[in-house]
């Protein structure tokens, strides 16, 4: 289960543009919070505060303790819309979640022992990473931070798919329901050489 985060909002007033512009210029983002049996919520966030917080993983595929005046209503992160150039956060989306009902999220991947398997001590092998995360189905107490695939026994020619992932406890991967079609791969080691190969034939099948 990922750690709960909790972050102090605002409530605001749903206002024009105009409104969410002078917000911005004062340091403050505003947001939304919507899901469950309740009304949406207009709220507002410290951008200072958010902007740090938004540099660590957890920010995307964690549960969120927002904290209104003292009330607390768990939530995910659902959308961030940033400035084309700056470093500005222009509008957040939550969903709130409830506890008895699954939630799907994505979650990132981290790979270990990838240097000490056989792929990653030959010279010749390039492994790379296919997939960075993954979308998952779970209630939100089993809701990880991320997941770890274990790439200890990684050879030379090898393929790990979705369906390789050992998966926390009650933590489900939706795609797999759909079929093998839907098994991707997330990691792949191939010789230098065949990777060479793939390059020259791709121009010459179109």
């Amino acid at each position: 289960m990922s750690k709960t985060h909790e972050i102090k909002v605002t409530k605001r007033e749903l206002q024009r543009k105009g409104a969410s512009r002078r917000l911005r210029h004062a340091g403050v983002i505003p947001a939304i919070v919507y899901g469950g049996n309740a009304e949406p919520v207009a709220i507002s966030l410290d951008h200072n505060e958010i902007w740090l917080a938004q540099q660590n993983e957890w920010f995307y595929a964690s549960i969120l303790d927002l904290n209104l005046d003292g009330q607390v209503q768990k939530v995910l992160l659902r959308d961030m819309q940033r400035h084309p150039y700056k470093q500005l956060i222009m509008h957040l989306d939550f969903q709130r979640v409830n506890e008895n009902e699954a939630l799907t999220a994505s979650v990132p991947l981290h790979f270990i022992n990838e240097d000490t398997s056989p792929a990653g001590k030959a010279a010749d092998v390039v492994v790379t990473h296919e997939l960075k995360e993954v979308t998952i189905s779970c209630l939100p107490k089993d809701l990880p931070e991320s997941i770890e695939v274990d790439l200890a026994d990684l050879a030379a020619g090898d393929v790990v798919y979705l369906s390789n992932i050992k998966l926390p406890k009650g933590v489900e991967i939706p795609a797999l329901a759909l079929g093998k079609d839907h098994d991707d791969a997330i990691v792949t080691a191939k010789h230098g050489k065949e990777d060479a190969a793939d390059a020259e034939e791709a121009p010459a099948a179109e």
